[in-house]
């Protein structure tokens, strides 16, 4: 495997922490794909055929209501995997899983997830520790849903983003994070003018970048905090050269 391609690997924070045999034997079967922007790598109750470890793609867990309206429940970047249900033994998704902003990731099949599995190497127990951070992640943002302000829970989202995808420029659209959000979108419109004022943020069409993640973290609620402390503790860097 060409050096090239293990820094690409690397990218992923969870295949990064692998010690440096185990992330070359994956290495060899993983897949660099590209996604677009909206684009359903699962839908609910369909199968698992690969499993993602994004390199630059946001993406986001939904849950989909009778009447077709959505509402993000988690969001997974370079810091884990995507097709988790696969390492509990499931091999279809309960909840759509769809590219928030278009970026880059690595997939490996189920076949070879599944095989990684039965081997017992470093992968199953890192995994072990990013499926109960993963977990809190979802709880703390149901937490956070009812009890904390739009405010608050914009600027959460803006950084767990940021920190997701490792860049602080997104190609997102207002309509595309009102919807995440579960709330209409002249609410997150009033916000984002708000945080542009305050110098937190700039937009273009289509486009939203942080501008100030001082004053953001000011913004923002205790539980964008808790949960990145939780995920740096469960994905904690292991240089795979060692």
């Amino acid at each position: 495997m060409a050096e090239f391609d293990l820094s690409t690997a690397r990218e992923n924070r969870l295949l990064a922490s692998l010690p440096a045999h185990d992330l070359e034997r994956i290495a060899n079967t993983l897949e660099p794909v590209a996604l677009k922007r909206g684009e359903t790598l699962y839908n609910e109750g369909t199968t698992i055929d690969h499993v993602y470890f994004p390199t630059g793609a946001l993406i986001s867990l939904v849950a989909s209501m009778q009447d077709g309206t959505v509402v993000e429940v988690a969001v997974v970047g370079r810091e884990g995997m995507v097709g988790l249900p696969l390492a509990l033994g499931a091999n279809t998704s309960p909840r759509k899983v769809v590219a928030q902003a278009p970026g880059s990731a690595l997939r490996l099949s189920a076949e070879g997830f599944r095989r990684e599995m039965l081997n017992g190497g470093a992968l199953t127990d890192r995994l072990k520790r990013y499926m109960m951070a993963h977990l809190t992640q979802t709880t703390q943002w149901v937490a956070c849903n009812r009890l904390h302000s739009l405010e608050e829970r914009l600027a959460r989202w803006l950084l767990a983003s940021a920190d997701a995808t490792g860049s602080e420029r997104f190609e997102l659209t207002q309509d595309f994070i009102a919807q995440m959000l579960g709330v209409r979108r002249p609410s997150v419109t009033v916000i984002v003018r708000s945080f542009e004022k305050q110098g937190m943020v700039q937009t273009s069409r289509g486009r939203i970048s942080i501008s100030n993640r001082t004053a953001l973290e000011r913004a923002v609620c205790e539980c964008y905090g808790f949960v990145r402390r939780e995920i740096d503790s469960a994905i904690r860097f292991e240089s795979s050269r060692s």
